[in-house]
């Protein structure tokens, strides 16, 4: 359904586009805009109200509304309301206008805080009307400069109110079998709930759509992919590539070399490779990603590696032409920071065939980019790109294989239910040599601890990570704040260590600067934000210090620990708090990411019922992943029923699914 906002009456040009601005371009987007929270109007029992509370009452108007005050800029309006049990005195400033409107024996809605000392309701709102019982359920949405929650309330009860023909994706047999409403009377209760049941029945019944076209579309895919055959079948030498192996420096663990052998029997079947490569951070991924290019070059064909920031291209780079310097294999870096004569070049050694392996970020979906024979795309902490990205840079080859790599692996049951449309692979255990990294957790109060050992860390000669959760901030003491860091740190270390900073607002040429300088060891301690999350590589780094720990995620502090313990030295992570925190507590007694994301998954709980929407895949809107977990695994059983049953109709709803995420 793509019906103009321009057909609703009363919507004109400038509410259309501050809509816009909230990503809201048609009816549908507006029905899905769904509220982040709800104010219930329930009347306050005042016997029980303190100074400060908030306050909702209604009554009777008994006196006119009066000016009791004014000054320049402040202007006090104030009259008495009774209701069956007592007087009060309401005070509202700057809205004198109320003197005109409000009339006593009138009916209205107060909303606002109790003022003790003078025995007053301040009000910050004032309504016509009587509280009902059961009490209304007010959706508030999210708003921007030119358009208000009202606004945005009064436009989608104009949407739910015209004569709209809405898709229920959900088969007839479905809809029986859990006795869901039409979609259209479930969308009007979540915008407009009736009651706290009706709303959460229809919650769920919007939720369980979701997560069924989610799943759909990953079985559709997966049979699709199933069905397509490869334009040719390559002819990859696995002895060439067990002699490349036999050459690294380095001994291959277990499960790299059981996931090499998955992915050469990809590579060389009939059907189109689409594997995801699950590996905890530093269990050597980026070596298989390495080997699978290898495989691709013997069979001819290039590759291409997207991963998701320039930094990390550089290093990619950096390393393959190091491994494969004994190779004739022609490497290329493209970013944003590549100049232009020099993109020009590389455009055309693509589409030539001359460049066998290029490395870059998301530059490589450009439009004139022309691959001369795209065999394999690799994509680098795969989740960081959208669904789009991803398709964009499919379409430049005929069938490429693909292969995705993500250092945030979630358990298997998740994977399998998630993924459906992948094969997976898990990468658990350790490169040889690796020691365990130690992780402690301290309180801001007791810094100086942290300072003792990383003191130790700098007189070894190693180096150290600090990690802030900010660039700047408000308060002048901050240790959240990086130039507070570098400050304190200097303060600190400034005598006996070289101090470097990075983050997302530098220029590349910058970051790329003081990247090389840590990396060759110039800088023994470098101050980031988590633009060092992913994928930098720097053996002599054996420490990393996380500032106000608890405002980040646990995948998170996972994946920035993964940056030290890259060498055979002991290394440490410590975790810097004002507050003490069992996720952080957690973290000190593993290091295992598959624990860390089970105990996340576990750990997350539904929330407020009326509390803030939380924001997921952009499919999802009121559904969410891990907190409705148990819902999905139903869904998956039903669409796997519903793909077997139903075949026709199974293909028939997946096809659209398909264009209508082409045209989107």
């Amino acid at each position: 359904m793509m019906n103009e906002l321009i057909n609703l009456k009363g919507i004109g040009p400038k509410k259309i586009a501050a809509l816009n601005k909230l990503g809201i371009y048609t009816v549908e987007d507006l029905i899905t805009d769904y509220p982040y929270k709800y104010n219930i109007l329930k009347r306050t029992d005042m016997s029980l109200i303190k100074d400060g509370d908030k306050v909702i009452i209604d009554g009777v108007v008994e006196t006119m509304p009066t000016i009791a005050s004014t000054n320049q800029a402040i202007k006090k309006t104030v009259f008495r309301l009774s209701d069956a049990r007592a007087i009060y005195q309401i005070c509202l400033f700057n809205q004198q206008y109320l003197c005109r409107e409000l009339h006593p024996g009138e009916k209205v809605i107060i909303i606002g805080k109790y003022d003790q000392r003078r025995n007053m309701i301040v009000a910050s709102e004032i309504r016509k009307g009587i509280i009902t019982n059961p009490p209304t359920i007010e959706a508030i949405y999210y708003q921007k400069e030119g358009i208000n929650s009202k606004t945005i309330s009064m436009a989608i009860e104009l949407a739910l109110n015209t004569n709209l023909k809405l898709e229920n994706y959900i088969p007839v047999t479905i809809q029986k079998k859990y006795h869901f409403q039409d979609k259209l009377s479930a969308l009007k209760e979540i915008h407009h709930p009736t009651s706290t049941m009706n709303y959460l029945y229809a919650k769920q019944q919007i939720k369980y759509e979701e997560l069924f076209l989610y799943l759909l579309k990953i079985q559709f895919l997966k049979q699709k992919r199933q069905e397509e055959k490869k334009t040719q079948t390559r002819k990859i030498s696995k002895k060439k590539v067990l002699d490349f192996i036999s050459t690294l420096p380095f001994e291959l663990t277990k499960d790299q070399i059981t996931t090499i052998e998955e992915i050469y029997q990809d590579l060389t079947s009939h059907q189109r490779m689409n594997r995801l490569v699950q590996g905890d951070v530093g269990s050597g991924k980026t070596i298989v990603s390495f080997i699978a290019c290898y495989m691709n070059y013997l069979s001819k064909s290039q590759t291409a590696l997207m991963v998701p920031t320039e930094i990390l291209a550089i290093q990619h780079y950096e390393n393959a032409k190091n491994l494969f310097q004994n190779e004739q294999m022609n490497i290329a870096l493209l970013t944003s920071s590549t100049k232009k004569k020099d993109k020009d070049k590389i455009y055309q050694d693509l589409s030539n065939g001359t460049i066998d392996f290029i490395i870059g970020t998301q530059s490589l979906i450009q439009k004139n980019i022309v691959f001369h024979n795209l065999g394999l795309i690799i994509t680098d902490e795969q989740h960081r790109f959208g669904v789009n990205q991803r398709n964009i840079l499919k379409t430049k080859g005929l069938s490429p294989d693909i292969l995705s790599m993500s250092a945030t692996p979630i358990p298997r049951t998740y994977a399998l239910t998630l993924y459906g449309d992948m094969e997976v692979s898990n990468i658990k255990s350790k490169p040889v040599g690796r020691k365990t990294i130690i992780t402690k957790f301290i309180l801001e109060s007791k810094i100086k601890d942290a300072l003792y050992l990383m003191k130790e860390q700098i007189l070894s000669h190693h180096q150290i990570y600090v990690i802030a959760p900010s660039i700047d901030s408000q308060e002048d003491d901050d240790l959240g704040n990086i130039t507070i860091l570098k400050n304190k740190m200097r303060l600190a270390f400034g005598k006996i260590a070289t101090i470097g900073i990075v983050h997302g607002k530098m220029k590349s040429s910058e970051k790329e600067k003081v990247m090389h300088n840590f990396e060759t060891g110039k800088i023994a301690i470098l101050i980031s934000t988590t633009v060092i999350e992913v994928g930098v590589n720097v053996p002599n780094a054996s420490m990393i210090v996380i500032f106000q720990a608890d405002l980040f995620g646990l995948s998170t502090l996972h994946q920035l620990r993964g940056r030290v313990g890259r060498g055979s030295t002991q290394s440490y992570c410590l975790l810097i708090s004002k507050v003490p925190s069992k996720r952080l507590e957690f973290l000190e007694k593993t290091t295992d990411g598959f624990q860390v994301s089970e105990y996340d998954f576990k750990t997350r709980g539904e929330g407020d019922l009326f509390g803030t929407r939380q924001s997921g895949d952009a499919i999802l809107k009121l559904a969410n992943i891990k907190r409705d977990f148990t819902m999905l695994k139903k869904v998956k059983e039903d669409v796997e029923i519903f793909s077997k049953n139903n075949k026709e109709e199974f293909r028939k709803l997946g096809s659209s699914l398909e264009r209508i995420e082409s045209v989107d």
